[in-house]
C-alpha cells in the first residue's frame, strides 16, 4: 500500500463519510499518512491539499473492547473544547465499522511538537525547556479546574474507590506478566496499599499526562493535550504523581519511557509539585505515595513488555534490556514511599 493510502485508513470512504456528514468540509482529494509514536490506537494526519485533519482509530485486528476508546476520547475531547483547556477542535465521530473496519473519530490537526526526549529539548535552550515544562504543570491545572458535570462528564467514571481499584487493576497486571523473581515488587504493592491515601474531589484525569503527550507551539506554549484513551474520573493527584516520576532524572541508557527531566533547564520535581499546588490549592501533602504508584505502575508495564520479550511476542530492537528496568523503577518506588 502506498504512504498516501497507510493500511487501515480507506481514504475513498472517508472522504464520502465526511461529504456526507460536513459537506463542504473536504475540497480535493484526500492524502494520509500514519503519524508515529502512538502506544496503541493508531493516528493519521489527512489533508485536502488545504486544510489537514488527523484520523484515530484502534490498532489493526483490535478486540471489541477497544472500539469503545474512540467514543470516549471524543466525548472527552468534545466536553474540553470549549474551556480553557487546550485539545483539538472535534470533527466527527464515526462508530460505523463498514467505513474503516473499526469506530474512528476524526480532529483537528494542531501545529506542534512533541518532546520525547532530553536531546529534542536541548536545542530550545534552559530557559524555554523550563517554560514548556512549567506550562505543562499549569495546563494540568486548568484540567483538573475544569467541572466534570458542567461539561457533561458527570458520568465519565466511578470516582469512589478509585485508588484502590487502580492498584488492584495493576497488581492483576503484574500476576499476569510474573515469570521471575522482582525483590521488593510485593512489598511495594502492599505498602501502597496500606498507605492508601484519601482522594480530594474527583475531577477528569487524562491518565498518561507528560511532555510528550501535548503539542508545544513555536512560542514554547501547549497547543494541544493528545492521547485520552486512559482518561476518566478519578483522583487527580495521580496525574501530578506521574508527572512528579517523568520528571526524576533516572540517566538510564535505552530507557523505554520519555526522559526529557535530564535536559538542561527541566525544573525540579519539587517545584512542579510546588507549583502545581500553589495553581490548584489542592493538599499535596501525599504526593508521595501517588508518585510511589507511578513508579509501581511503570514498572508492572515494564515487566510486562520484558514478558512479552520472554515469549518472543515483541518485534523490533531493544527490548532484550527492558528486563533490567524493571528493579530500578521498583526501587525507586520504594524509596519514594519511605521518604515521604
Amino acid at each position: 500500500m502506498s504512504p498516501d493510502h497507510p493500511p487501515g485508513l480507506d481514504l475513498d470512504r472517508l472522504r464520502d463519510l465526511l461529504d456526507r456528514e460536513r459537506p463542504g468540509l473536504v475540497t480535493g482529494p484526500l492524502t494520509g499518512r500514519l503519524i508515529e509514536g502512538g502506544r496503541s490506537n493508531l493516528t493519521y494526519a489527512v489533508s485536502d491539499g488545504a486544510a489537514r485533519w488527523v484520523v484515530r482509530r484502534p490498532p489493526l485486528g483490535h478486540v471489541l473492547a477497544t472500539a469503545h476508546d474512540m467514543k470516549r476520547e471524543y466525548r472527552v475531547i468534545s466536553a474540553l473544547h470549549p474551556t480553557a483547556v487546550p485539545v483539538p477542535d472535534p470533527v466527527l465521530l464515526c462508530e460505523d465499522d463498514s467505513v474503516l473496519g473499526a469506530p474512528f473519530y476524526v480532529m483537528e490537526f494542531m501545529e506542534g511538537t512533541p518532546f520525547r526526549t532530553a536531546d529534542q529539548l536541548a536545542p530550545l535552550g534552559p530557559q524555554r525547556t523550563r517554560d514548556a515544562v512549567l506550562g505543562l504543570v499549569d495546563t494540568l491545572v486548568e484540567l483538573h479546574a475544569v467541572d466534570p458535570a458542567e461539561v457533561g462528564l458527570a458520568d465519565f467514571g466511578r470516582p469512589e474507590g478509585f485508588l484502590d481499584r487502580q492498584l488492584r487493576r495493576w497488581g492483576k497486571q503484574l500476576d499476569a506478566s510474573r515469570n521471575r523473581e522482582l525483590a521488593g515488587i510485593d512489598e511495594l504493592h502492599a505498602a501502597l496499599g496500606r498507605e492508601l491515601p484519601g482522594s480530594p474531589s474527583p475531577t477528569v484525569v487524562h491518565g498518561d499526562y507528560r511532555l510528550d503527550n501535548v503539542l508545544i507551539g513555536p512560542d514554547d506554549r501547549i497547543r494541544a493535550i493528545l492521547d485520552w484513551e486512559m482518561s476518566t474520573l478519578g483522583d487527580p493527584l495521580t496525574d501530578l504523581g506521574l508527572l512528579v516520576m517523568y520528571s526524576t532524572r533516572l540517566d538510564l541508557p535505552n530507557s523505554p519511557i520519555s526522559t526529557t527531566a535530564s535536559a538542561a533547564g527541566h525544573p525540579e520535581a519539587t517545584e512542579i509539585v510546588e507549583r502545581y499546588a500553589a495553581r490548584s490549592g489542592r493538599d499535596v501533602s501525599a504526593v508521595s505515595w501517588y508518585t510511589a504508584f507511578a513508579w509501581f505502575k511503570l514498572a508492572v508495564i515494564l515487566e510486562g513488555i520484558h514478558y512479552r520479550y520472554t515469549k518472543g511476542q515483541t518485534v523490533g530492537a531493544g527490548f532484550d534490556r527492558i528486563g533490567e528496568l524493571t528493579p530500578v523503577f521498583i526501587e525507586h518506588g520504594l524509596t519514594t514511599l519511605q521518604e515521604g
